[in-house]
């Protein structure tokens, strides 16, 4: 298959990937407002303290009942035209069962968002969706390992490393975790999470297209496709958020694409911005634990911004650039270190 055969293959998924997404929509919308899918507004932090700047900085935004949970739109968006267009066991189903099964987690927890009640309404508390979404990693690390055989990884410049298959196992599990929850951290703006998973996807697309796995940078356009249809209808005035929901299965997906390409280590690169975001909450989180005192006014990042005085559009577009650019370095490493 020529490269020009290749970028059309994908391209087609990707628009599958937008239009069903765009089909899709009216259907949620209609089912979000029937049966109430509306975000309970956070104002604990997980370790139960309040959260009086983010509280006040989001409150118009519950002043109306705000549907959560789109994330369902993708999930069966990208599963439909994965399952009927491109699905391969050694490329495509270990991406697209990493996105179900983080999409499995965070439904569970916008159930409990939605309609829950009391304490329990704020969803599943932390320790628990980090154990679920550990399984999973452990589950899909064995796979990877044992059944499919990928037992190195690479370092940029440098070459292959064989590190065997336990730590395979616990590298991919890390890989799923931590970006299911980075992108989980980011989600707090409108726009901000989808964009800036657009950019990674993109780039670890282009990384598999030039590594002649197709059908993986097939799964990556399809997600791009979603997400260019749910930007759409989250750009500021969001019509929905994604929830947990989204945000698990774009993260979980993102960290097996970024194994199954042997891009591991460009992962903080071109995930850069959900690196920072993830950070500056582990800073907060720290600080307050063992000095009693904030480093940021309010956390992730983009909530300190916006407290700041920075508006929500300007906030979401420069990260957007900033993804952008992370893009970029990420596939000429790709491309100078031995990735590709």
């Amino acid at each position: 298959m020529s490269i020009n055969d290749r970028v059309f293959y994908g391209l087609l998924l990707a628009l599958a990937g937008f239009l069903f997404s765009m089909v899709l929509t009216p259907f949620y919308t209609h089912f979000a407002y029937k049966y109430k899918f509306w975000k309970k507004q956070k104002k604990t932090t997980v370790d139960g303290k309040e959260l009086p700047v983010m509280t006040k900085l989001h409150a118009h935004k519950f002043k109306h009942v705000f549907p959560t949970m789109a994330g369902l739109i993708g999930v069966v968006a990208v599963t439909a035209v994965t399952w009927i267009f491109n699905l391969d066991r050694g490329q495509t189903w270990l991406p697209l069962v990493g996105f179900l099964g983080g999409a499995l987690v965070g439904v569970i927890d916008d159930v409990i968002n939605i309609f829950g009640s009391g304490r329990g309404a704020a969803g599943l508390r932390g320790p628990v969706k980090f154990f679920l979404i550990t399984v999973v990693g452990l589950i899909l690390g064995w796979f990877f390992a044992v059944k499919l055989g990928w037992t190195t990884i690479l370092v940029p410049f440098v070459g292959d490393f064989e590190v065997g298959v336990f730590w395979m196992i616990l590298i991919f599990a890390f890989a799923l975790v931590a970006t299911s929850n980075a992108v989980n951290i980011t989600d707090g703006l409108d726009g901000l999470s989808g964009g800036l998973a657009l950019m990674a996807y993109a780039a670890f697309g282009i990384i598999a297209l030039f590594q002649g796995n197709v059908m993986l940078f097939g799964f990556c356009l399809t997600v791009v496709g979603w997400l260019l249809s749910y930007i759409w209808f989250n750009v500021p005035p969001a019509r929905f958020m994604m929830g947990d929901t989204g945000s698990f299965a774009l993260g979980a997906g993102l960290g097996v694409v970024s194994m199954m390409t042997n891009a591991f280590l460009l992962l903080p690169i071109i995930g850069l911005p959900f690196v920072v975001e993830t950070a500056s909450s582990l800073i907060q989180l720290t600080s307050k634990k063992f000095f009693h005192k904030k480093v940021f006014i309010s956390a992730p990042l983009h909530h300190h911004l916006e407290a700041k005085g920075w508006g929500e559009a300007k906030i979401v577009m420069r990260f957007w650039i900033i993804a952008g650019v992370c893009a970029f370095v990420g596939i000429f490493i790709a491309a100078t270190g031995g990735a590709i």
